[in-house]
């Protein structure tokens, strides 16, 4: 199973993992890296080894904010950002696992938060 799920989080991605070298410089530059259990550097090495299962249970996904900002500092154009949403894709996508419900969006909503980034929310926790 986890072969085929590892084959899966590839092909959705795009990415090589094995040009990974393992400097840091994405997960330095993360806005995100003091909220995430994995880092964008921790989940390009987990995909590579097949620990994907890990992955989608951790809450570092859904803290991932596809800002692309480890995507600019990689220095072997490895894109973590879309390893993270493609196992966040592969998580969502299980039956009855949506992070996101319809009835929850009304207590999220504040004046400071513009509605793109609910829709936004909604379409990428609801796949």
């Amino acid at each position: 199973m986890s072969n085929k799920l590892q084959e899966r989080i590839l092909r959705s991605s795009g990415v090589n993992v094995r040009k990974c070298m393992r400097c840091g410089k994405c997960s330095a530059t993360c806005p995100s890296y003091n909220e995430m259990e994995y880092h964008p550097h921790q989940f390009v090495y987990m995909v590579e080894k097949g620990d994907i299962e890990t992955l989608m249970k951790s809450k570092s996904i859904y803290k991932c904010l596809t800002c692309f900002a480890c995507v600019d500092r990689c220095p072997r154009g490895v894109e973590p950002a879309k390893v993270v949403e493609a196992v966040r894709l592969a998580e969502v996508r299980k039956q009855g696992n949506n992070h996101l419900i319809p009835d929850q969006i009304p207590e999220m909503l504040d004046e400071d938060l513009p509605q793109q980034a609910i829709v936004t929310a909604f379409r990428k926790y609801t796949k």
